[in-house]
This record gives C-alpha cells, structure tokens and sequence, in this order.
C-alpha cells in the first residue's frame, strides 16, 4: 500500500491495482493467477522478483579467510561460500526458498501463459538473480537443495537455468526471459544477515571497495539500473544468456553491464522437465484436496 501511494503521488493519473499473492505457496498463485485473468486479456510484462534467504548465516571461516586474501573484493561482491541458510519444508511439501524464488514464479507463468502469448505482440520475463548464484550450489539431482546449506544460491543458480529453459520454450510465441543482478544492494534483507553495528562499521570500507568493483550499487535506486534499462529494449534483441547487472562506479556513475551466465542448455532443458514433472504431481495432489473439500 505504501508503495502504491507513493507511486500515486508522483503519478496521480496512474492505474495501479493490488493483488495479495504468496509465491511460496501453490494455492495461493493458482487464485491469483485466476483473478488477474479475470482483470486482463493480456500481459506486456511480468518482473519476477520476490526472493526469501531465511535464517542466514555467516560462514566465518570463510569470511575470515577472504578478508586476508586478494580474492577479498571477490568474496564481498559475490559471496560465494560466504552465507548458508536453514530452510524448512512449506505446506506443499517443497523445500521453502525453492517453492518460493523459483517453482512459484513458474507455475504463475504456465497459468498465464494464455496472456502473455498473444498474437502479433511480444511479451517479457525479468528475473531478479544475484551475483551470488552460482553452479557449484546447483545440483540436478537435488535441484530443491534440501541436502546443502546455501539454497539461496541455487535457487537464483535455477532461476538463471529457467529462464534460459523458458526462452527456447516460448520465443517462438513472442514471449521473452531475462535475468538481471541489482548488485550488493543494502536491504532489510542485507542488513538482517549481519548486526547492525557491522554494516555501520564497514559501510566506508564498501564505498571505498567501489572503486575497485562495479557490482556495489548500495542503493535500492542504483540496483534498479538494469530492470529499467531492460524494460526500454526490443526483448527479441536481448542475449538470453545474458545476465544484466547494475553497476555502479567509484565515482557513483550508474550503467548496465551484460555478462554471459555459465549455463548448459541441456541442464536447462532437464530442469524445465523436472519442473513440469513436479508441476505435474502438485496439480494432481491439489485436485484432490479441493475434490475431498467437495
């Protein structure tokens, strides 16, 4: 609500309209997929960005070891190996941070699908990923991440595997997928992963490390540099394996950077089939549900 009438303020002839959803729960974005097909006949643009790390927790060893080596800047702007989480199982019986910064967003898009490929128009997919995605998280096998301890990072690894999967998949149809990075933005999310006296500490430091790495755009603002540069270009001309990162200088200049993700299309195809399979069982585990209701 703060957001809408913020944006009211600036833009009083604005049309905006609410919608409650929880993309952590399967339910809860089948009706709201149901409500905006009621409101629209078509969608130009979808920005997946909601996002959970819960309980996150700093892996000192690494940190401390980091902190003395050249690979410092490194480990700030990537945080690879440098945070884990505990994650639970939701009502649906899926790992948490996977139902919610992936498997959500993709059963939203297959409800919407009717939307968003329309004829004679295009259509787009923004991903908020991370820097701190990385393969080395990811696994096939475990694509839940219920056996390791940074299912943050797979999952952004998965998002980034998805939208790869979504782009052959969908193209043809006119809709498209990109992935951007906001860089190291300070959140509630950020400042909850560390006591506040830390960031208060180190906050120079980071600002003094921005001459020496883009990635640290600090500010919500800054962050936004490439989800509103996508949002201006033709999707059809965009790299689908590409991710667009804000950057921000030493000099506090803003500007998008697009780096090539280190993704195997196969692994992506076997993901997306992987996805449809669990899709599949939900839908049917649901179906029941709402038939013993009945």
């Amino acid at each position: 609500m703060a957001a809408r009438s913020a944006l009211l303020h600036s833009h009083p002839e604005a049309d905006i309209s609410l919608l409650k959803v929880d993309v952590g729960d399967m339910n809860s974005v089948l009706e709201a997929a149901k409500e905006i097909k009621k409101r629209y006949s078509r969608l130009d643009y979808i920005y997946l960005n909601a996002g959970i790390m819960p309980n996150p927790q700093l892996n000192l060893k690494v940190f401390v070891k980091g902190l003395f080596s050249r690979k410092v800047v490194r480990m700030f702007a990537t945080g690879e190996g440098l945070l884990t989480q505990e994650d639970h199982v939701n009502a649906n019986g899926l790992q948490k941070v996977f139902a919610t910064n992936v498997f959500g967003h993709f059963i939203l898009i297959k409800e919407l699908e009717p939307l968003l490929c329309c004829p004679s128009m295009t259509s787009q997919l923004i991903w908020t990923s991370s820097s701190n995605a990385h393969k080395s998280a990811f696994s096939l096998d475990d694509y839940q991440h219920s056996q390791g301890i940074e299912s943050y990072s797979s999952s952004k690894y998965a998002s980034d595997l998805l939208s790869l999967a979504l782009n052959r998949q969908f193209n043809r149809r006119g809709l498209y997928s990109s992935v951007t990075c906001p860089g190291l933005v300070m959140t509630n999310l950020t400042y909850g992963i560390l006591p506040s006296f830390f960031w208060t500490l180190i906050m120079p430091i980071m600002f003094l490390i921005r001459f020496f790495t883009n990635s640290f755009t600090l500010t919500p603002y800054n962050g936004a540099e490439a989800l509103v540069w996508l949002y201006k270009q033709n999707p059809e001309s965009l790299d689908p394996r590409a991710k667009y990162h804000s950057c921000t200088s030493g000099l506090g200049n803003n500007y998008v950077n697009p780096k090539k993700m280190d993704l195997r299309e196969d692994t992506a195809e076997a993901f997306y089939k992987q996805l449809l399979e669990l899709e599949h069982k939900l839908r049917q585990k649901v179906g029941v549900a709402e038939e013993a209701i009945k």
